[in-house]
């Protein structure tokens, strides 16, 4: 990094106020800047948090999750297009593989999604799962709080694509949509003990293939296994290439998105917080088990199978020694 380079990302850092106004003017620059000291999560976050926190808790988030396949970042690039068209300024977090290499993201959704270039309304940023099994990443709602921060309308967040286990973002978004496309085999099977619970909006992507409506059917039939309180889903049909389908999504994602923005902002952004706090605890233990949890944890086990200890007993024990 060159001198006049590190002294520009300092003088970011030391006014913090004039970095937020830069974000909030829709800067690219600053808002990378902040986007950056958050997802790294470095000695200067937790101040750019705590100035941020007056600007919070007025996007609304939207996740997009599903099986890999399914056409999630092209669906995405399209409804960013849409809410565009409208005026509405959009931050996009594509939570990509991690690579073996380098542990960064692989990149691969920032080749679809074409809706993101040279448009200064919308603000991509992808991040790497880094090996978390739920789709996302604690990084990502730190990101979402930049965003957020500055003025983004709406905040798209696409899943890595895992399958079942990628229920983080039910924690995470307010409104949940779940994408899949006809031909992906078992993958709705696999679905039904998890994604399906938690989605609010289902779409059947790349609708015009072979087997669409027999995969529509299938959806419906999976929605009967939910509980009734959970209420009722929309299984909609979209191509997201030629934008067939968008507008019925749109509709169907503000339907949902009345409902839980008048639960407040405090509210939402206290269930992210919980997955924060969550995560953390969940790192902490497998550290702990990690870093010379072997003798202690091979102890608990012994006693687990002798009866001795339940295994919620045990995790206690584990936990707090």
């Amino acid at each position: 990094m060159t001198r006049a380079k590190s002294s520009l990302l300092a003088e970011d850092l030391s006014n913090l106020d004039a970095l937020l106004a830069r974000m909030r003017a829709g800067e690219r620059r600053a808002i990378s800047r902040a986007v950056t000291e958050l997802e790294r999560l470095s000695a200067s976050a937790p101040r750019l948090l705590r100035a941020m926190e007056p600007y919070l808790g007025n996007a609304l988030v939207l996740g997009f999750t599903g099986p890999p396949g399914a056409g999630k970042s092209t669906l995405v690039n399209a409804y960013t297009r849409h809410l565009r068209q409208a005026g509405t300024t959009i931050g996009i977090i594509a939570v990509d593989p991690s690579s073996p290499v380098s542990g960064g993201a692989i990149l691969g959704d920032r080749i679809r999604m074409t809706a993101t270039l040279d448009d200064d309304g919308v603000f991509m940023r992808s991040l790497a799962s880094r090996g978390h099994l739920g789709g996302l990443c604690p990084a990502a709602v730190r990101v979402i709080d930049a965003l957020d921060a500055a003025g983004k309308d709406v905040i798209l967040i696409e899943t890595v694509g895992t399958g079942q286990s990628e229920i983080d973002v039910a924690e995470v978004a307010d409104v949940r949509v779940l994408v899949t496309a006809p031909g992906l085999g078992d993958d709705i099977q696999a679905m039904k003990a998890g994604l399906i619970e938690i989605a609010d909006v289902m779409v059947v992507n790349k609708a015009d293939r072979e087997g669409a409506a027999r995969t529509v059917q299938q959806l419906k039939g999976a929605l009967a296994l939910r509980p009734r309180e959970l209420g009722e889903v929309p299984v909609l049909e979209t191509i997201a290439t030629t934008g067939a389908g968008i507008d019925e999504l749109a509709a169907a994602v503000d339907e949902v998105a009345r409902r839980r923005l008048a639960e407040g902002p405090r509210q939402r952004r206290r269930r992210r917080a919980r997955y924060l706090i969550a995560r953390a605890a969940a790192e902490r233990i497998a550290r702990r088990v990690k870093d010379g949890g072997g003798a202690v944890l091979d102890q608990l086990a012994d006693d687990v199978l002798s009866g001795r200890l339940a295994p919620e007993a045990a995790a206690e024990r584990l936990f707090s020694a």
